[in-house]
């Protein structure tokens, strides 16, 4: 398990990571994590004393990562841009993605194909989809989500085109 502190950080304009709040995690301590890894993992841990479990530490390039911290990780700990964190984590090598239940008997719908390439994606991106689907509040949207799901499957997008043509549909 690494020990490092380092500032909260926050993206500007920078493609979809835009207003982003993370923190990086350096090339030497990232290999620590998992020696020889350049491919986004998940860890679990401790951010100062807050708990935490299957979350993705993302490349940045230059064998450094950043690992996001959404708000309701900033509430818990109560920290945003600029405060200082300590970060104790490990490789959560026992983090499993299960797809919902609704999401797979809709793929039984569908042409093979769609199955096969939402199998072809990494299991990081196919998590994106698995969360924004859970995370519905109602059960309209999350009808709304598998749908849109099944729909990028079948024409081969992955999470952030989808989310891209759908922000189109709404402007």
């Amino acid at each position: 398990m690494i020990d490092y502190t380092t500032v909260i950080q926050q993206y500007g304009e920078n493609g979809d990571k835009t207003g982003w709040t993370f923190v990086i995690i350096p090339s030497h301590i990232a290999q620590e994590i998992l020696p020889g890894n350049k491919r986004a993992m998940r860890v679990r841990g401790y951010l100062d004393e807050y708990p935490v479990s299957g979350m993705s530490m993302l490349p940045a390039g230059k064998g450094n990562f950043i690992l996001a911290l959404k708000a309701e990780v900033r509430k818990a700990i109560r920290k945003e841009r600029g405060a200082m964190l300590r970060l104790r984590l490990e490789h959560d090598k026992d983090f499993k993605l299960e797809m919902p239940a609704e999401l797979q008997e809709c793929f039984e719908f569908e042409p093979p194909e769609a199955l096969a390439y939402f199998d072809s994606l990494s299991k990081s991106h196919q998590g994106y989809f698995f969360k924004w689907i859970n995370d519905a509040k109602t059960e309209l949207t999350r009808a709304n989500r598998i749908a849109a799901t099944i729909s990028a499957a079948n024409r081969r997008m992955d999470y952030g085109a989808m989310l891209r043509e759908l922000k189109k549909l709404r402007d």
